[in-house]
């Protein structure tokens, strides 16, 4: 998996719309704000969640955010993979603050097995989800916020299976395996810092 290319591609978009949001909306002074988030259900289960959002204007934002796991053997699979989510969200009554929902479109990789179907494989690849994210955030504090979210919707994906004891390819097709599923995939609870 290559994640310095996911890496710098979420840094280079959230600069490319932090300075646009400086530039082409009204920002409203009360309203102002960036927010460092990191999601307490997904670090539960060790694998980190984090994200930036920021105001685009008086009920506007624009949130990017990854979410990875870096299992190596889970009952002797591999649980792995990093997902990188840009979302336009639109607040209700005014950004940060109450009910919003979201849209968005996101890369993905992975190296994982299908626990339910009860294999000797695992699956290698990448893909995009689309979908949209439904939430409330409250204020906690002058600093801190909390933002409970669910959200899902498409995930195509583009896979190599392997066995995984020989390492072997399995699935006896020439180029990728496709498939793609509706189905929920973001949510938990986000405990959000303001920035400034």
């Amino acid at each position: 998996m290559n994640y310095k290319a996911y890496v710098f591609v979420v840094v280079l978009v959230f600069c490319f719309f932090k300075m646009n949001a400086q530039n082409d909306f009204d920002l409203a002074s009360d309203s102002k704000g960036t927010y460092l988030k990191g999601n307490a259900v997904t670090l539960l289960a060790a694998m980190p969640h984090i994200g930036l959002e920021t105001g685009l204007s008086k009920k506007w934002t624009f949130q990017i955010d990854a979410i990875a796991s870096f299992w190596n053997s889970v009952d002797g699979a591999p649980l792995q993979f990093l997902i990188v989510t840009p979302e336009f969200r639109y607040y209700f009554k005014e950004r940060f603050k109450g009910f919003y929902v979201g849209g968005h479109i996101a890369g993905t990789t992975f190296k994982l097995s299908k626990f339910f179907r009860g294999t000797n494989g695992y699956e290698q690849g990448f893909g995009y989800t689309a979908g949209a994210t439904i939430g409330i955030q409250k204020r906690l504090s002058d600093r801190f916020n909390i933002d409970i979210f669910l959200g899902g919707g498409t995930h195509q994906a583009f896979y190599k299976g392997y066995n995984k004891a020989s390492g072997e390819r399995v699935d006896g097709v020439v180029r990728y395996n496709k498939s793609g599923e509706w189905l929920p995939y973001r949510g938990g609870v986000m405990i959000a810092y303001k920035l400034n």
